[in-house]
C-alpha cells in the first residue's frame, strides 16, 4: 500500500518545492511558525492550481480551538473561500473548554463543508480521552485525524499512535504528525502502521533584511522555508520503505 505523504506550506513558494520534492497532498495554511492558519484567498486560489489535492486549513487565531460563535461564523465564511478556490479539503478542529471536541461545532462544520474533504487536526491531542475523540471524528464523516500521539512530538508517543492505528482500522486514517522528518520516518511508519505521514520539511533558512527585523515586522533574522530535496529526501525513505513491505 503506497504511504501518503502529506506536507504542510503557508507561502508560495513552500507550495511549490513540496509539489517539485513529491508530495502526494498538500496542507495550506498561513503562519506556520504558531501552527498553522487559514491562508489567504490569494494562496488558496494559487494552490488550487496544482495536481495535487490540497486541504486549506481553518483556523480563525492562535491559541486554543475553543472558538466562539463570531469565530464559528467566520470559519463557515473560509470553508466557503475554500470551496470556491476549488481545493479538496479542508482541515479543523474546535474543542469544549477542557479539550474534549465540540461535537456539535464540528457537526455543523461538517455540513457546511459538504462535498469537501476533511481532516481533524490536532485538536485531538488536547482530549482527554483518545477513544471517545476517535468515536466523535469517525461518526462526523472525517477521512482522517492529524496527531502526535498528544506529545509535543510524534516521536515521543508512538504506542499512543500504535494504538490509535489499532483502533481505527478501516474507519478512519491516522495521520502522525510533529516533528516528522526524514530521518525518523521510518520509524514512526514501522512502529505505528500508520499509512499517512505529515511534515513540514522545512529545513531551509532565508534571511531577513535586519532593517525589518529591527522595526518589528519580523522576529527573526532568519526564517524556516519548505525544502525541495528535504521533502524528495522524505517520498524516496517512504518508497523504498513501501517495497520493503511488499
Amino acid at each position: 500500500m503506497k504511504i501518503q505523504l502529506e506536507i504542510c506550506v503557508d507561502t508560495p513558494d513552500g507550495l511549490a518545492a513540496a509539489i517539485k520534492g513529491g508530495a502526494d497532498r498538500i496542507e495550506l495554511c498561513s503562519a506556520l511558525s504558531i501552527g498553522g492558519l487559514t491562508p489567504s484567498p490569494g494562496l488558496m486560489r494559487i494552490a488550487a492550481k496544482t495536481a495535487v489535492p490540497v486541504y486549506a486549513m481553518i483556523r480563525p487565531r492562535e491559541g486554543d480551538f475553543v472558538f466562539s460563535p463570531g469565530e464559528i461564523d467566520q470559519m463557515r465564511r473560509d470553508i466557503d473561500a475554500a470551496r470556491e478556490a476549488g481545493l479538496a479539503g479542508i482541515v479543523l478542529g474546535a474543542s469544549q473548554p477542557r479539550g474534549k471536541l465540540d461535537a456539535e461545532a464540528l457537526f455543523h462544520l461538517r455540513h457546511h463543508a459538504e462535498g469537501l474533504g476533511a481532516t481533524l487536526h490536532r485538536a485531538f491531542d488536547l482530549v482527554p480521552d483518545f477513544d471517545d475523540a476517535l468515536e466523535t471524528a469517525i461518526s462526523l464523516g472525517f477521512e482522517r485525524i492529524l496527531t502526535s500521539g498528544g506529545a509535543r512530538k510524534a516521536l515521543d508517543a508512538l504506542d499512543a499512535l500504535k494504538l490509535l492505528v489499532e483502533r481505527a482500522g478501516d474507519r478512519i486514517s491516522i495521520m502522525p504528525g510533529s516533528g516528522v522528518r526524514p530521518e525518523n520516518a521510518l520509524q514512526v511508519l514501522t512502529e505505528t502502521g500508520a499509512r499517512e505521514i505529515h511534515a513540514s520539511c522545512r529545513t531551509g533558512r532565508q534571511t531577513v533584511a535586519p532593517e525589518a527585523v529591527a522595526l518589528g515586522f519580523a522576529s527573526d533574522s532568519l526564517l524556516d522555508v519548505t525544502s525541495e530535496a528535504s521533502v524528495a529526501e522524505l517520498v524516496d525513505i517512504l518508497r523504498m520503505f513501501e517495497n520493503s513491505s511488499t
